[in-house]
């Protein structure tokens, strides 16, 4: 369970805003509580201009322009050495584009994920040495590849680095190493994604004068892509990409981009920034983990139909199979926390198997993130050094936890969300400890969730929903707008979709509705007609026959009245006591049960022959006011003296009772034993 947190608004700046623009009163609100507030920023935010600042201000930008020039003068051969998730083979195609119209003599190269991996290898150098380049430009990587560019350089191949990830303390000997984030670097805006920091070189080689609008018109398609899947912050100069680029989509302007569209069943529709995460993104993104990241960027660069379009259903085929592989791994991750549920309890989820596919292990870490809302590590088990991919949640940084066990390490990389390293199989459980302590000692905060803002369902209406377009495209750092309806009691639940998805029908006072709630079915839904409940709801308008309606989407869902602050404190509480933690005597008095609670806790089970569904919606349906932590130790204790199973996974839990003869004391429990040790000793 997450947090419900309102986010602040300044009501009056946001009134003064909606007169002065003429804006909807919703609108006004939304940009203030996205911290858009000063005039300027507002009219940038709004505006369809595409003002970009000079990539001049980029550090070691002249050194770079320079050296290309040259290289382009002089006829040598560039290679652009590009990475196999959907920001480097956009920044590939980008810049290969840009290079083979004006002229150069221009390759490109991708390192296979499955047997190179990330960034560069100096037998791919010496594969480019024998193909007579002089000059390699990164993109979406090089900023750690010290070793790799010094070699190049005894071979005289220059390097000029593009980057956008975390700067380490020695940077490579590349001709020019351009990375936003290095400390002298002045840039004005440093949120762009390795796409971003491609289109800003190609700016850059065009000059002073550049026609930056018409650079967007042929690149920005491209740069959309990249940007929305590397999940950077959509403002600024992203949001000016990203923008222009979904224009240039929705027009069908690139030929591999319109039949990837079609393929992904986009075709005819209206393509968002969401449309290219969900869509497109995972499409090229599969190509990279399962093989095909070069004919993806052939895909990109083609102009011949058929051939995009065959490229396009192979990827598509590719977003198949690594789906199917992402559930394999999930099924043994869910398998695992089953046997031994204490995996969950630690801080940072390290999860670990025998020869998962490591092309698609950090998507499964988000995964198993999502579910548990801490950071999640997965490792998959595949020859002496094993390959990592992490992902954590807002608040801590996931690169200086990892950067900070270095030491049980191969190699590591990334930024605050993501890491990936290789690990030693030998140094995977001394790893897991170090991560644990480092998260000690830097508390990763409480899970919560952000509302915009509560509405009265009465306020809802197509007219309200088509104001929102005003701040699109929306992602990172411009999410869609989520709203609060507090409540609200359920009047009918109908199964849509073969029993995939569920309709509802909700009310409060006068004002009825139907919001959809995705991939639930009846048997996985905890509620039933007559609960009264709070929804997080997005919103969007439905076109049928010409005619507009409102939908609604349910992106979360929980029982009114919880006292969120109670369930988050008693749970750190109980997972602190089963990790073996040293907790306080007044935290053991708190998820301590008395002999009442438990017996109405055994009662309702027994009353409904177990339980299916999670503990907290248990917890509610008890109607006892206890915590959850208490609730938590009785059923483990009800479990450890064999009067209920606990089947415990990653998307649902069960309960079931068992047959018992004679009577059961409690004090027989060892986790009532060693609570009781703690109390006793305030």
């Amino acid at each position: 369970m997450k947090k419900w947190i309102t986010q602040k608004l300044n009501k009056e700046n946001a009134v003064s805003v909606s007169q002065r623009y003429d804006l909807p009163m919703l609108i006004a609100m939304l940009l203030d509580i996205r911290g858009i507030t000063e005039d300027a920023d507002i009219i940038d935010f709004l505006s369809q201009e595409s003002l970009t600042a000079s990539p001049f201000e980029i550090k070691d930008m002249d050194k770079a322009v320079d050296r290309i020039r040259r290289a382009i003068e002089d006829g040598e051969r560039i290679c652009v050495y590009g990475d196999f998730d959907a920001d480097g083979v956009t920044s590939t195609a980008l810049l290969y584009s840009y290079l083979s119209d004006i002229g150069a003599d221009v390759i490109y190269y991708i390192p296979s994920r499955e047997t190179e991996g990330y960034g560069m290898n100096n037998d791919a150098v010496a594969k480019l040495y024998q193909h007579n380049v002089g000059l390699i430009i990164t993109v979406d990587n090089g900023i750690a590849a010290v070793d790799e560019i010094a070699y190049a350089n005894s071979l005289g191949i220059d390097t000029v680095v593009t980057d956008h990830h975390t700067v380490p303390e020695v940077l490579p000997d590349a001709v020019a190493v351009i990375d936003l984030h290095r400390p002298d670097c002045n840039s004005s805006f440093k949120e762009l994604s390795g796409v971003g920091v491609a289109f800003k070189l190609v700016q850059a080689i065009e000059g002073e004068y550049a026609d930056v609008d018409g650079l967007l018109e042929n690149y920005s398609d491209l740069a959309a892509i990249g940007t929305v899947g590397d999940i950077v912050t959509l403002r600024g100069e992203n949001r000016v990409l990203v923008k222009n680029g979904l224009m240039h989509i929705n027009n069908g302007d690139r030929i591999g981009i319109a039949a990837l569209s079609e393929e992904a069943g986009l075709s005819g529709k209206h393509i968002s920034a969401g449309n290219l995460s969900f869509t497109l993104v995972p499409r090229i993104n599969a190509g990279g983990r399962l093989g095909l990241s070069k004919k993806s960027v052939t895909m990109l660069l083609t102009e011949d139909e058929e051939y995009a379009a065959d490229i396009a259903a192979e990827l598509s085929a590719d977003n198949t199979e690594r789906q199917q592989l992402e559930r394999e791994i999930l099924s043994d991750i869910d398998e695992m926390i089953r046997r031994d549920p204490s995996i969950v309890n630690n801080r940072v989820i390290v999860v670990y198997g025998e020869g998962w596919h490591k092309g698609v292990i950090g998507i499964v870490a988000s995964r198993v993130k999502e579910v548990y809302s801490k950071p999640a590590i997965v490792i998959t088990l595949d020859g002496e050094v094993c390959r990592a991919s992490g992902r954590s949640v807002s608040g801590f940084s996931l690169i200086d936890a990892v950067f900070a066990c270095s030491e049980h390490l191969v190699q590591c990389g990334g930024h605050p969300m993501a890491v990936g390293f290789g690990v030693t199989r030998e140094n995977i459980e001394p790893f897991i400890e170090a991560i644990n302590r480092y998260a000690a000692e830097h508390p990763i905060p409480a899970p919560t969730l952000a509302l915009d803002c509560k509405l009265n369902p009465a306020q809802l209406s197509v007219q309200l929903a088509a104001g929102l377009s005003m701040l699109e495209p929306y992602g990172a750092g411009n999410p869609t707008p989520l709203f609060g309806l507090f409540n609200m009691t359920i009047r009918d639940i109908r199964e849509l979709g073969g029993g995939k998805h569920l309709r509802l029908t909700v009310s409060r006072g006068d004002s009825t509705l139907t919001a959809m709630r995705f991939s639930t079915s009846l048997k996985e839904f905890p509620y039933i007609v007559g609960d009264v409940v709070d929804l997080a709801v997005t919103l969007d308008i439905n076109v049928y026959n010409n005619t507009e309606s409102l939908s609604v989407f349910i992106r979360d869902i929980r029982f009114s009245g919880i006292d969120e602050d109670d369930y988050i404190s008693s749970k750190e509480i109980f997972e602190s006591f089963c990790r073996g933690d040293r907790i306080t005597p007044q935290d053991a008095r708190v998820i301590t049960p008395d002999r009442n609670e438990f017996a109405v806790v055994y009662r309702y089970l027994r009353a409904n022959g177990g339980y299916h569904h999670s503990f907290d919606t248990l917890l509610y349906r008890l109607s006892y006011g206890m915590s959850y932590g208490k609730l938590r130790v009785i059923l483990e204790c009800m479990n450890e003296l064999r009067l209920i199973r606990i089947f415990e996974g990653m998307y649902s839990s069960e309960i079931r009772m068992c047959q018992v003869e004679g009577k059961v004391n409690l004090e027989d429990s060892l986790i009532i034993q060693k609570l009781r040790e703690v109390c006793e000793n305030d």
